[in-house]
């Protein structure tokens, strides 16, 4: 089972898989400033500026480490010679999303493993890259120094929670990184399109109250903003259900316990599971005496499916492939509320 194509493990395991994936932001020279030559792009982090040199031999080594950072250079037209594969995409899809595969041609990156609790600095840096993309992560002093040494590295913007950067700013933050800036732009401007497309295709979305949400074993957890699995909705003009936006944050996602499954009771509900199949939350006694399941108001999505891929992996074309599959599904939905 594909557990890291949905997101990390909560509970106990949250914490580990906040420092596989807690890497530091950027590093230029000793004194803080570049190493020298022209510059290939510059970004504000929560380390403070990041000046990444054009690399001498003009053959731009990426490293990518982040979630889903890998696939937001790729769609830049800058291919990563390694990367982090959070969602066990594999081998035949070259640590990507199957709909972004094809971007690499007949180039194929490392694949960096998870495990332990400590990334492998030496693997990162025998890559001998020129950037490190650590951007959709968790802040950790430690792991930041420890990769500024080995290159200017990329992380998120000051004040982002814990893996909470929403596709815009991440897709933002990469491109002024890689000197790409017009590309990015590009990129958000047709996913805007997208959005407003299907929001003047689906009036009756507005203000609706919604819960993105997932079952773990015997927990539970919903999405906030800043998380690309909330994000997708409340471009579409969904509303976060009020219970859920006042339970306490961890990073992006809320956790949710036993007692406080009602609050997920929203107008309308998408739920996935994590490690377990799709089956596991459908038959769940406490979902299943929410309205909105027993009034039909539910989107299932099998963590398995390419709606579920795509939306996890919160980049530009994850999201079109997501909207595109769950749609029509919250369509219908919407349309069994007694208004």
């Amino acid at each position: 089972m594909r557990i890291s194509r949905l997101f990390p493990r909560w509970s106990a395991a949250a914490a580990a898989v906040a420092v596989l994936l807690a890497t530091g932001a950027c590093s230029t020279g000793d004194d803080g400033g570049p190493s020298g030559g022209e510059l290939l792009g510059s970004v504000e982090t929560n380390y403070g500026l990041v000046e990444i040199p054009k690399p001498a031999d003009g053959d731009l080594k990426v490293v990518a480490l982040g979630w889903s950072d890998g696939e937001v250079a790729l769609s830049l037209g800058v291919k990563p010679v390694a990367i982090y594969d959070w969602q066990d995409h594999g081998e035949a899809s070259k640590g990507v999303g199957p709909w972004a595969t094809a971007a690499f041609g007949d180039s194929t990156p490392a694949l960096i493993e998870r495990g332990g609790e400590t990334l492998n600095y030496e693997q990162i840096q025998s890559f001998e890259p020129d950037v490190i993309l650590n951007a959709r992560s968790a802040f950790d002093d430690q792991a930041y120094a420890r990769l500024s040494q080995i290159a200017p590295t990329v992380f998120a913007p000051k004040g982002t929670p814990d893996f909470a950067l929403d596709w815009r700013t991440h897709t933002t933050l990469i491109a002024q990184a890689l000197g790409r800036v017009e590309q990015g732009q590009a990129l958000i401007a047709d996913l805007d399109a997208t959005f407003a497309k299907y929001v003047g295709e689906n009036p009756t979305f507005q203000g609706v109250t919604i819960v993105s949400g997932s079952k773990f074993g015997d927990a539970y957890g919903a999405n906030l903003p800043g998380d690309a699995r909330f994000d997708m909705y409340g471009n579409l003009g969904f509303t976060l259900n009020p219970p859920v936006a006042a339970l306490p944050a961890s990073g992006f996602f809320a956790p949710v316990s036993v007692e406080q499954v009602p609050a997920m009771d929203a107008q309308v509900a998408v739920l996935t599971t994590i490690g377990y199949p799709i089956s596991a939350i459908q038959q769940d006694p406490l979902i299943s005496s929410l309205d909105v399941v027993k009034d039909g108001r539910t989107v299932f999505l099998d963590p398995e499916g390419e709606a579920m891929q795509g939306a996890t992996a919160g980049t530009v074309a994850g999201l079109k492939v997501a909207l595109a599959a769950v749609v029509p599904q919250l369509r219908a939905a919407v349309a069994k509320l007694d208004r």
